[in-house]
């Protein structure tokens, strides 16, 4: 009976202290999730301001010679020379291509003799009809003579201007055996080398000429720009910056042509810019990107784009008060790009809003930056919404 009061009282003792560890083990879990509900998020932030913003809109353009010149011959005749070098530049007036000389000179040699000629008979008629004039005022000469030597010599007269338009063209054809350039610009690689055969009939040329300064970028954009594109131009030009596939800056001019209509099956119309491209950055049947400056947004809320966030209600963006509490704000977003946004509403300058580590936080949490994002006026220009 003793061992068996004695058992039961080293259970008891057991139970109670089991109970104890318990109790003591729930508490330290409390306070540790006390303490990690209380430890402020790490997110990184920058901050609402007030910028200058171009508003931009972007397209896909071909660069195009500003002028570009099949060099064809105007006459018949073998190539006896090449006077440029391939890929180089040339000057208006410059020569190119000889052809043989010597037909069209001869044909020329032969108009002159023939106005020669012609010019003899011409003096001897004038010579008869001074002869007859004076014979027939004492009746010595008929009227018939008279008007029969008055018609000769109207006769060659008209021979020798004839003979004048001949030479005039034999010096033409001349003229056109020695190739020039007509504009400034670059050569080509040529079509046709020396010794060939050249006609006037020909179509496949001898050689292209490129003027490359300036240059156009072609490219094409929705009907909807155009409103907005002439009513830009009526203040001041528009700038237009051609960019390389990966983002830098080739060259910057301004919008020089809006096609006269709209292409209905695709529903846009078709613009060229033109640059200067001093530097040749710019080549004939290059792939460029483009970005035309509709206008400049002044004193704008700007953040950066990666601040916005979407959700069912449309954009907002979690802000962090003086406090390190989060709020969540609805927002009206103007025109955003890839790094910057405008902001019409829900933002003040000087507001503190997170820019990545948003999936951490929600509304009420309390929030602590590590590190300020860039600037939103280093971050570039805005896009047209």
């Amino acid at each position: 009976m003793r061992r068996l009061i004695l058992i039961i009282a080293l259970l008891t003792a057991g139970a109670a202290t089991v109970s104890i560890d318990t109790r003591w083990w729930g508490s330290s879990i409390s306070q540790s999730v006390a303490r990690s509900s209380a430890q402020a998020i790490p997110v990184v932030t920058d901050k609402a301001r007030r910028a200058d913003v171009p508003i931009y809109i972007n397209g896909l353009g071909t660069v195009q010679a500003f002028n570009s010149v099949l060099i064809k011959s105007r006459v018949d005749g073998q190539i006896v020379k090449i006077r440029y070098e391939e890929g180089k530049n040339v000057r208006a007036g410059d020569v190119l291509i000889e052809i043989d000389r010597a037909p069209f000179e001869a044909a020329l040699a032969l108009a002159q003799a023939n106005k020669l000629k012609d010019e003899a008979q011409r003096d001897n008629a004038r010579l008869d009809f001074d002869r007859y004039t004076n014979l027939a005022k004492t009746g010595a000469s008929t009227t018939q003579q008279l008007d029969t030597t008055r018609a000769l010599v109207a006769q060659t007269e008209a021979s020798v201007k004839a003979d004048q338009a001949l030479i005039e063209t034999a010096q033409v054809q001349l003229n056109y055996s020695t190739i020039r350039s007509p504009i400034d610009g670059r050569v080509g690689t040529r079509l046709v080398d020396a010794g060939n055969i050249v006609r006037a009939t020909d179509t496949t040329g001898i050689v292209t000429i490129n003027q490359i300064h300036p240059i156009f970028a072609s490219f094409a954009l929705p009907a909807e720009s155009l409103p907005q594109l002439r009513a830009q131009l009526k203040g001041s030009d528009v700038m237009v910056t051609a960019l390389s596939r990966d983002g830098q800056v080739l060259a910057t001019g301004v919008l020089a042509v809006i096609d006269n209509q709209i292409n209905p099956a695709t529903g846009t119309i078709n613009y060229k810019a033109k640059f200067d491209n001093g530097d040749d950055a710019l080549w004939p049947g290059q792939f460029v990107n483009l970005r035309i400056q509709l206008a400049i947004r002044h004193n704008v809320i700007a953040v950066p784009v990666t601040a916005v966030q979407q959700g069912p209600d449309g954009p907002y963006a979690f802000v962090v008060d003086d406090d390190r509490i989060v709020q969540k704000r609805p927002l009206k977003v103007g025109a955003l790009n890839k790094t910057t946004a405008i902001i019409d509403d829900g933002l003040q300058a000087g507001e503190q809003i997170v820019t990545d580590g948003q999936y951490r936080i929600q509304a009420g949490s309390t929030a602590e930056a590590t590190a300020q994002a860039a600037s939103p006026e280093d971050t570039g220009p805005a896009n047209s919404p």
